[in-house]
């Protein structure tokens, strides 16, 4: 892989690290999941570490957090407030464990003790003490300097003001979360997105009495400086807290053995449903102070602490309403509205219902009480209804037989294969008359894909609809510029933008066109294939004409179901206005022919998980180069399945079944001799 190309995908994810830590730290939102966060993190880690020659100023091995807000003094903290290293599995904890070990030079692991900690999901802040008083609170910042908000933690009840106990530590600085319990944050809900967001905003108010208003808690948890404290281990250190007057942690433990830490991680994690604060996971530290001091750090954190976060977030709530969204090949996806829910850093307030044979199964009503599940990337859904707490009013939900937006009449395919109805509802409309499918289509037309056009995203699609520019693909290269000048939002120069962006659009290869139609079944493979067979545009344009449609009989990997889709898109009045118009506009290039005598001749491969340092459609191109071909399913006829970072295991399992190749990303780019 060229380095050039390395560098970039490094900067994509370094420009979007950064993005997330100034909308975390600096304007108290969270964008995406802590997993989703901390994988991030890990794939800029493991590209730093593989290829020497990337660095960057915002790298999270040389940065923490993000830099102190100007509303504040900016102070430095006598000892910096370090990150932790993630934890998500077994394998995770027993590699931390050996490091220390070897480290050490330990000849039992039995030996290391560790203080298992719950990990608060709230602000971090360090609080200076000095004789006994507290003088000074500063949050975390970007870990070397925070922002002075003195004031405003004095109005929090939980942090001690003087200490009367007389073997606290003649300064130190005390370290720990402050949060908002779930109980007080739902009487002020309707000002903030979660918990932890209002917690942030609440320490960042310029008036403390403004802050004085906000139920506000604080649990402490370690230290950064200290003078005159003569403590030995965390556990001591906690106890000791307690007996200072500082709140800590109840579920706080001292464990022995990754088997026990597991234990505890799975116990811990069946309670957050009962635990009145979010927590998001457990930090074990090493409990010995001097053992401790002997592992040190590494860059931004300690070699003798790590965080294991819990697996997939869910959480309760209320299904307000049922909504019906209609895709773009006239799919019905049930779409629940429920009252909005903190569920892993990110407030929910839709989840879908997948299809009308689910909300069959589960007996899924509007006012049910429900649990709902968000993991990782995946849509948030709900898996189960709590039938106790059923209104006795509750109605079943009648799935609608016409279509919400245009009224035609829905429908279930049968399945030739499994010889059963599918699930999913459609929409018969098979052209653009249909207000729902044709906007849907018209975002599939300009998506990344098709033609790609820069700055042609999906609200504009929807604003531009609504104000009557576009209607039908061929309005996108007919738009009224002087119009959308005077649009708000818009500007001279980013009209010009978007008007280049349209006009360089105008040349196509076919395969891409073909695909941009957003013909059902025609995905980009099959799009390919057409294109190969049909070779130039002309000879699609005609397939309006039943006898020529009858050649697609012909193509490999073209069946009945797709020929019925092609002709069912000819067979429509409009479909066929927006392709003469098309013609008129557009040039259609015919597919760039492919090497056939490569290195990869006569091998077929598919992909699976991501990829490292490329895209997937950079990945498909490469093995088409190189004489390769792509297929979309496992089975007899392929030769090797490529696994990236989390492929999907079915594939994965499926395919060593079949005796099928399974190689990694480094393995396939060792067959084309570009292995770095």
């Amino acid at each position: 892989m060229k380095n050039n190309s390395i560098k970039n995908e490094y900067l994509k994810k370094i420009k979007l690290l950064h993005k997330y830590n100034k909308a975390y730290f600096d304007e108290s939102q969270s964008l995406i999941t802590d997993r989703e966060f901390d994988t991030l993190k890990k794939q800029i880690f493991e590209l730093e570490k593989k290829y020497s020659f990337l660095k960057h100023k915002n790298s999270p091995s040389k940065t923490l957090g993000f830099k102190p807000s100007k509303n504040f003094k900016k102070i430095k903290h006598r000892v910096p407030m370090l990150s932790l290293a993630n934890a998500f599995n077994e394998e995770d904890l027993i590699n931390f464990e050996k490091k220390i070990a070897n480290f050490l030079s330990l000849s039992k692991l039995e030996e290391i003790e560790y203080s298992a900690e719950p990990k608060i999901d709230g602000i971090s802040i360090s609080l200076i003490y000095k004789n006994r008083c507290f003088i000074q609170g500063l949050s975390r910042g970007d870990g070397k300097e925070g922002e002075d908000i003195t004031e405003n933690l004095k109005t929090i009840k939980d942090i001690p003001k003087i200490i009367k106990v007389k073997n606290f530590p003649t300064e130190v600085d005390i370290r720990g979360e402050v949060f908002i319990q779930n109980d007080d944050f739902k009487n002020i809900s309707e000002k903030f997105a979660n918990p932890r967001n209002a917690a942030s905003g609440s320490l960042r108010q310029k008036d403390p009495r403004v802050t004085s208003k906000i139920p506000l808690k604080f649990i402490a948890y370690t230290y950064g400086y200290a003078k005159n404290m003569n403590i030995n281990s965390q556990s001591d250190f906690l106890k000791n807290l307690k007996s200072w007057g500082f709140k800590i942690n109840q579920f706080n433990a001292i464990i022995k053995g990754v088997h026990n830490l597991i234990l505890n991680h799975k116990n811990l994690e069946k309670k957050r449903k009962e635990i009145d604060f979010d927590i998001d996971g457990i930090v074990y530290k090493v409990n010995n102070f001097d053992l401790q001091k002997r592992l040190g750090f590494v860059t931004n954190a300690p070699r003798w602490a790590i965080a294991h976060k819990f697996s997939a977030n869910n959480s309760v709530s209320e299904i307000l309403n049922i909504e019906i969204q209609i895709g773009r090949t006239g799919a019905l996806t049930p779409v629940a509205k429920i009252k909005p829910v903190n569920i892993g850093g990110v407030i929910v307030s839709n989840a879908t219902l997948h299809n009308e044979d689910e909300i069959s199964r589960k007996d899924i009503r509007i006012g049910d009480t429900v649990t709902v599940e968000r993991a990782g990337d995946v849509i948030p859904h709900v898996i189960s209804v709590d039938l106790k707490k059923r209104k006795k009013s509750s109605k079943k939900f009648i799935f609608p037989k016409n279509c919400p937006s245009c009224g035609s009449l829905t429908v279930k395919d049968f399945n030739e294969v499994t010889k059963k109805q599918d699930a999913v509802r459609r929409c018969t409309s098979e052209g653009y008359e249909c207000e729902k499918i044709a906007i849907e289509k018209i975002k599939h037309f300009v998506s990344k894909e098709a033609f790609n056009i820069d700055g042609f995203g999906k609200k504009i699609v929807e604003n531009f609809w609504t104000i009557n520019l576009i209607k039908l693909p061929q309005d996108i290269f007919k738009l009224d510029y002087e119009k959308i000048k005077n649009l708000e939002g818009w500007a001279n120069l980013s009209v010009s933008n978007l008007k280049y962006s349209i006009d360089s659009k105008k040349t196509i290869l076919l395969d891409k066109f073909i695909y941009s139609l957003g013909i059902r079944h025609i995905g980009l493979e099959n799009a390919k294939l057409l294109a190969k067979h049909l070779k130039s545009s002309n000879t699609f344009f005609k397939l309006s004409n039943t006898k020529n449609m009858d050649e697609l009989s012909n193509i490999d990997g073209i069946g009945e179901t797709q020929i019925k889709s092609i002709k069912n898109f000819f067979s429509n009045k409009v479909n066929l206005e927006v392709l003469s118009e098309l013609k008129k506009i557009l040039k259609i290039n015919n597919l760039i022919s492919i090497n056939q005598t490569g290195i990869l001749k006569n091998k077929t491969f598919m992909l699976t998980g991501k990829l490292k340092g490329m895209s997937r459609a950079e990945a498909k191109s490469l093995i088409e180069q190189n004489s390769g071909k792509i297929i979309s399913n496992v089975n007899k006829k392929l030769d090797y399945l490529i696994i990236g970072d989390k492929p999907t295991m079915k594939k994965v399992n499926n395919a060593r079944e079949l005796n099928i190749k399974v190689i990694t990303q480094d393995e396939w780019l060792k067959i084309l001799n570009m292995a770095s």
